[in-house]
């Protein structure tokens, strides 16, 4: 597995465990209650700032791991890398402007900012993800 891979599969673990994280506390918060009186906002930005940490430790983990297996290839791209994250910043912008768009329509209609916030949070989990998810494959099968 390449550089660019490890950190991909880095990054997909790291934001779906992050998601399920924020979803199961502020669930518990609620707990049966309307979300918007959960005390949301701290538990985002740990989550957020968790998983950042989360995922630059583990990828220079993954890194020293394959490092001593490979010296040469555990840090090296090429074209198709570079190829592979162009198109799949493509494929999770397409989430941010969603998340966007919701926000501004969220915002139009006065929502609550539990919503509003957590329409942007999910933009960019569901950013990352899918993107993650459309490089993997790419790795996989290759691209079209």
């Amino acid at each position: 597995m390449v550089y660019e891979e490890r950190n991909i599969w880095t990054s997909l673990v790291v934001s779906v465990i992050g998601v399920v994280v924020y979803v199961l506390v502020i669930l518990q918060q609620a707990g049966g209650g309307p979300l918007t009186e959960t005390t949301w906002w701290p538990t985002m930005l740990w989550v957020i700032g968790g998983s950042i940490l989360a995922a630059i430790i583990l990828s220079i983990l993954w890194g020293i791991v394959a490092g001593r297996r490979d010296p040469e290839a555990a840090s090296q791209s090429d074209e198709r890398d570079r190829e592979i994250a162009h198109m799949s910043s493509r494929v999770g912008q397409a989430f941010l402007i969603i998340a966007g768009l919701g926000i501004i329509v969220l915002s139009a209609l006065e929502a609550h900012w539990f919503w509003i916030a957590n329409t942007m949070f999910f933009g960019f989990a569901l950013s990352s993800i899918i993107g993650g998810i459309a490089s993997v494959i790419a790795y996989r099968r290759g691209l079209v």
